[in-house]
This record gives structure tokens, sequence and C-alpha cells, in this order.
């Protein structure tokens, strides 16, 4: 009799039957053992982002703003700001600290890099013991262990020019509107969806440069691709879903929803060219060699494209 209680799990069920369940929660736990595993590797990756200390950096900026108040007619400033470990320079408008728009009217006729090298200028000028370094798109400002990524803007025509992050040339963006639509989003999803842009970017980065994305670009397409979703809100997870997603969103074109641009994408070309195939094929690839990671358990093979060894 004292046999017989051990028989309550199995009975009246087909060993085979068992087998298959037993397989499918040992399976099931092999999984999230993995998605922690990578999870952990992607806070690493975002750990810059992740530490900064949100009241220094605002006093930082008030600092910014007052000592260089005559040169600027105004300022945007989102809330989801700064770098990543592996990606210290600014590409899109999702990874600056503050936009500043500057007052001169002359600049308007100045190239970007023009503009920038002034507002360097001034920043140099006007703030005291800040270490001051420009790139392609920002002036970053550098003082007891605090990093802001100042992004420079001219106003024409009641437009908001910011550097192009592929030329020498002007963005028309209302910088405004898309922070409000960036912002709305990451609000839906917890904060998570601007941590899996920055990742995202760092992949774009490891990318050939004739297949990168422009920053902007990356950050339409995550508010496209994540408008219905509801999948786990994981880092992992979500970085799946954007490359899926946005296989097949980059081959058409983005309408630039702020109003002062047609297209956030033109430097694409039209629905389908060649130029968007090659783009939607580097997704792809990335894509696939996630799954094909996720199937193997590959550590390795998954932090691939962000280029770990």
């Amino acid at each position: 009799m004292g046999g017989s209680k051990g028989r309550g799990f199995f009975s009246g069920r087909k060993p085979e039957d068992v087998g298959a369940e037993l397989r499918k929660e040992e399976e099931k736990t092999h999984d999230q053992a993995f998605d922690t595993q990578i999870a952990e590797r992607l806070a690493e990756l975002l750990g810059d982002s992740n530490r900064r200390d949100t009241n220094a950096i605002g006093a930082a900026i008030d600092e910014i703003k007052e000592a260089l108040s005559a040169d600027i007619e105004g300022t945007v400033e989102p809330i989801f700001g700064g770098s990543v470990r592996k990606h210290t320079y600014v590409d899109g408008i999702s990874d600056i600290d503050i936009l500043v728009i500057l007052r001169d009217p002359e600049l308007k006729s100045l190239s970007p890099q023009g503009v920038l090298e002034y507002f360097e200028q001034k920043a140099r000028d006007g703030l005291s013991g800040w270490e001051i370094s420009r790139r392609n798109l920002a002036v970053t400002l550098r003082k007891e262990g605090l990093e802001i990524q100042v992004l420079p803007a001219v106003q024409e025509e009641g437009k908001t020019r910011i550097p192009g992050a592929r030329v020498d040339r002007w963005s028309d963006i209302n910088p405004r509107t898309f922070f409000r639509k960036l912002t709305d989003t990451n609000n839906k999803f917890g904060g998570k969806i601007v941590p899996v842009i920055k990742l995202v970017k760092i992949i774009n980065s490891e990318q050939p440069a004739a297949l990168q994305l422009t920053g902007y670009h990356v950050e339409s397409l995550a508010i496209e691709a994540f408008k219905t979703y509801s999948g786990p809100l994981n880092p992992k997870a979500m970085l799946e879903h954007f490359f899926d997603t946005s296989r097949s969103l980059v081959l058409a074109p983005i309408r630039d929803k702020t109003g002062q641009s047609v297209h956030v994408d033109g430097y694409l070309g039209p629905a389908n060219s060649n130029s968007r195939k090659e783009a939607s094929a580097a997704l792809d690839r990335i894509h696939r060699r996630m799954k094909n990671a996720d199937t193997l358990r590959s550590e390795e093979q998954w932090l691939e494209p962000f280029g770990e060894e």
C-alpha cells in the first residue's frame, strides 16, 4: 500500500507524455537561465547610462545654461540622455542631455561643423573647470566625473536644425514634438525603450559604414516597432523584437511626424530601393544570428553583433 502513494503524478498518464512534460519544463528552466545570463551582459553594456546621477546632471545643466544664457535662445532637456560604455559618442537625439538653440541669427549661414565650432568656443570662454571636446554631432562637457552631451541647434524659417548624422549638413526636426513621442513610448513600456535604442545603436555602430542607420532613424524605427508590442519587458526579448520588426519597416520611408521634413530616412531613397533592401538584409542577419544563438544557448554568438569578444 505504501508504494501506491507514489503513483499519483503518473496515474493514468503515458510514460512518453510524462517524459515530454518533464523535458519541456527542463527546457524552460534552461531558457530562463540563458535569458538571465544575456540580461546581465546587456546591463554591463548599459552600465554608464544606468548609473548616472540625475540630480548632479540637472545641476550641471543649470550651470551651463546660466553661463551661456546670452548665447542661448532656448533649450530642450530630455530625461533619457547619456552615453553607454561602448558608445560614448552622440548618434541621435536620445543620447543628448540638453539641446541648445543658439541665439545669433548669423549662425544659420554656417555649416553644422561651423556651428559646433562656434558653440565649443563659447563653452570654453564661458565655462570654467570643464573639459570640452567636439564630435560630429555634439559637444561633450566633462567635470568632476560628470559627462554632459550638448547638441547645438539653430532656427531658420520656423524650423529647428541640428547637425546631420552622416555628412556635414543640417537635419530639420521638431525636437520638442519628437522628444514627446519618444518619451511617451518609453513611459508606456516602463522606461525600457531608450535602453533598447542605446543597445541597438551599439550594434549599428559595429556594422559597415554603408549599412549604418542614422540615430534619428533608429529612434523612429523603435517608436514604430513597439506600437503594438506585448512581449516580455526585458532587453533581450525587446532587442529581438526590434530587429524582427525593423527588417520589414526599413523597406518603406517613415513619415516624419514632427512635420518638419517629409521622411526621417530619406537618405535610403524610395520604398524598396537597393539601399533599403541592403539595410533590411543587415537587420535580418542580426535577428537570425540572435535566434540561432537562442537555439544553441550561445552567449558568445548572441553578443557577437555588439562586437563582444
